[in-house]
């Protein structure tokens, strides 16, 4: 009898000391696929050629500078920081996903979440970084960019550098002059609504591959590549069809137009007037013209103060940074045609300039990139959701769980903090 005895005294001590050891040296606590994602490796950072390999996502889309043979132009911080202060009571968000209830931690343990910053009225409500990414971090947009890419345009139309929208592309980005693309107007491209047939599958052998690889080796030269494509699905203006050219094509037409760099623009037109807090960059093809459609990289809190700028409707304190009404025409989809409101460009959301228009009544608009980046707004109850992330999958196609959850995660935000979740 006094060996199973000794043996129920030997567990209960145990679990004494799991339990001790539990509360005074937290267990570590496992982020998901963190292997699969490169952790014991230390998350490396791609040493050429490798940057969408699983091991090295983490580690390469939060510093991509750092990847040898990277091409960059910096976008220089101003003098004066925008403070970002934390709000002084904390909320519990909650939200529910296929009939589940969830916490905010819930999501980050199901979710393959770098950053997440949550905001309302500028302060930050939730600030989290995963997978060993810290404040100093800068993440990749992907096709965050894009939008980047509008509010840029938007500023040199404000300025007089481009006339109008409606003017044709071909009128300042010279070398696309006699081309279908550069005979499509400004607003046509901002709307992705030029009728030329673009592929965008991401299955390496569509035409944003070959564009990426037009890109990235300078053969043949990205305006061959945008030269090429001349097929039509539809006529101009009619249809959104989603296709990265038609950004790529913006960006040449500005820097045409202002005679600088996007990233000399960014910086004067934006990041200073936000007051960002680090420098950011953009990655640059060959012919060393900035990636206007997927390449622009800046850190967590500097993506929240952009946001918090399209949520104050393009003002910073007294300055009116983006025009007013451009930005109404970008991102309220009261504002667009039949065929760009949610529901009509797809299943879902609607399509402004360069800007996802989400499905809510009150007005809600996105800036969104594959693998799950993310800036979510509504502003007229200031609420701002930034994430970045390395979804396994680059679309909603190819990864529709996670895209669905996050879906589900950003109505949980609206409700914790006083949103309107009403459906368009």
């Amino acid at each position: 009898m006094a060996m199973p005895i000794l043996r129920r005294f030997f567990a209960r001590c145990c679990c004494g000391l799991v339990l001790i050891v539990s509360m005074f040296f937290p267990l570590a606590h496992a982020e998901p696929d963190e292997e699969a994602l490169g952790k014991s490796l230390g998350y490396p950072i791609s040493t050429g050629g490798g940057v969408m390999q699983m091991t090295q996502r983490v580690g390469s889309w939060s510093a991509l500078d750092k990847v040898p043979g990277a091409s960059t132009h910096q976008v220089s911080k101003g003098d004066s920081v925008q403070p970002l202060p934390k709000a002084a009571q904390s909320v519990d968000i909650r939200y529910r996903h296929r009939n589940m209830g969830y916490s905010l931690d819930d999501y980050l343990d199901r979710r393959r979440i770098t950053g997440l910053l949550i905001l309302k009225n500028g302060e930050i409500i939730a600030e989290r970084y995963r997978y060993g990414r810290t404040d100093q971090a800068r993440f990749l947009s992907f096709s965050m960019a894009k939008s980047v890419t509008s509010l840029l345009i938007g500023s040199a139309v404000s300025r007089g550098v481009i006339k109008s929208i409606d003017d044709q592309a071909g009128f300042y980005a010279k070398d696309l002059a006699d081309s279908p693309y550069g005979q499509t107007s400004i607003r046509h491209l901002l709307r992705m609504s030029s009728g030329l047939r673009f592929t965008e599958r991401y299955d390496g052998q569509d035409d944003v591959a070959r564009l990426s690889r037009s890109v990235a080796t300078g053969n043949p030269p990205v305006s061959t590549m945008l030269r090429s494509i001349t097929d039509r699905h539809s006529p101009t203006g009619e249809k959104f069809i989603y296709a990265s050219a038609e950004t790529e094509v913006l960006g040449r037409v500005l820097t045409a137009a202002a005679g600088k760099t996007m990233a000399e623009l960014t910086s004067e037109w934006l990041w200073k007037p936000i007051g960002a807090e680090q420098d950011a960059f953009w990655c640059t093809a060959k012919d060393r013209q900035e990636g206007a459609y997927f390449c622009f990289n800046a850190a967590l809190r500097d993506w929240g103060r952009l946001g918090h700028l399209l949520a104050k409707d393009g003002k910073v304190g007294d300055q009116q940074v983006i025009p007013k009404e451009y930005l109404l025409d970008a991102t309220d989809a009261a504002r667009q045609p039949d065929a760009f409101k949610p529901y009509r460009a797809t299943p879902s959301l609607g399509y402004g300039y360069q800007f996802w228009l989400l499905p809510q009544k009150e007005r809600s608009f996105g800036m969104q990139g594959i693998h799950g980046q993310t800036v979510f707004v509504q502003p007229s109850t200031g609420i701002v959701m930034v994430q970045t992330a390395v979804y396994a999958g680059a679309s909603g196609a190819l990864d529709p769980d996670a895209y669905a959850e996050r879906g589900s995660f950003w109505l949980g935000v609206l409700q914790s903090l006083g949103g309107n979740t009403d459906r368009y």
